[in-house]
């Protein structure tokens, strides 16, 4: 009789513990890593449209980044969603002329997850990225706005290490993002806006673009630390967007620091976890 109640005691552990396996496995895309940075930075504007000359100047960065795993190939493809805008108030060098630029850009990507071990990710996949502003030259009179449309599907690139330093915990990341194709509104040279508007010929201001006439990226350099209960995120981006498309030139070279806090969208004990454990972690 006791070997029958230990066998079935056994078989009843087993079944609970395979339908927690199951469920953390079903509910592992569920997780959800989300953060919200502000940042401070510098940078350079070319339109030649608008002027020959350079601006520059501050520049101010929102970024809101959302990461999860997902099914797809057995569980091992995390999707990145991430939103930023920047607000620019540049000069030129010979303090004559002003612009106010507005840049908003919305991405989403899908990483393959290469574990190396629990401390080391390696990740790559494809993106979609939408972009969307203007530039407002204050001194023209005569087509004083610039608008920027633009589309592109390209490759995403990341590595995520995580370390500890007298036992307290960081997660560092790198990330490059590379347009590869895609398509861009821009007006011809010379041409205003109001004859645009007035034409039903918009062929030549939608435009094929590819690292031939838009060689640009966009990088990221992140470190997470706990703060009590709270974690930081401190971060570094490059920010290189670039184009030349009918006889027109244009470049926002951008470079901002950045600091925000994280969310896991889970509940833990203790106050010096950094992040979710690494085996069900999009990050």
């Amino acid at each position: 009789m006791k070997r029958v109640l230990s066998v079935i005691l056994s078989l009843l552990c087993l079944c609970h513990l395979s339908a927690l396996a199951q469920e953390d496995s079903l509910k592992a895309n569920r997780y959800v890593v989300r953060s919200t940075l502000y940042g401070v930075g510098h940078t350079n504007i070319l339109d030649t449209y608008l002027s020959p000359m350079e601006y520059s100047g501050m520049e101010l960065r929102l970024l809101r980044e959302s990461m999860r795993m997902t099914t797809l190939m057995e569980g091992n493809v995390s999707y990145q969603s991430m939103f930023q805008a920047n607000l620019s108030l540049t000069e030129n060098k010979a303090a004559t002329g002003s612009e106010v630029a507005f840049l908003a850009n919305w991405n989403q990507a899908w990483h393959y997850q290469f574990r190396l071990d629990e401390n080391l990710k390696l990740m790559a996949g494809p993106i979609l990225d939408l972009n969307g502003g203007f530039i407002y030259n204050l001194r023209n009179s005569n087509n004083p706005v610039q608008a920027k449309a633009y589309i592109n599907l390209g490759a995403s690139g990341m590595a995520i290490y995580r370390f500890k330093i007298k036992e307290y915990p960081f997660i560092l990341r790198y990330q490059l993002n590379i347009p590869l194709v895609g398509i861009l509104f821009s007006p011809e040279y010379g041409q205003p806006y109001y004859e645009m508007s007035l034409s039903h010929d918009w062929g030549k201001n939608i435009c094929f673009t590819s690292i031939h006439n838009q060689p640009s990226l966009r990088q990221f350099l992140t470190l997470d630390f706990p703060i009590r209960s709270t974690v930081v995120r401190v971060g570094y981006i490059a920010d290189i967007q670039q184009a030349k498309v009918n006889q027109l030139k244009s470049h926002q070279w951008s470079h901002a620091f950045m600091v925000g806090l994280v969310k896991n969208f889970y509940v833990f004990k203790g106050k010096r976890q950094v992040s979710m454990p690494s085996s069900i972690s999009p990050f």
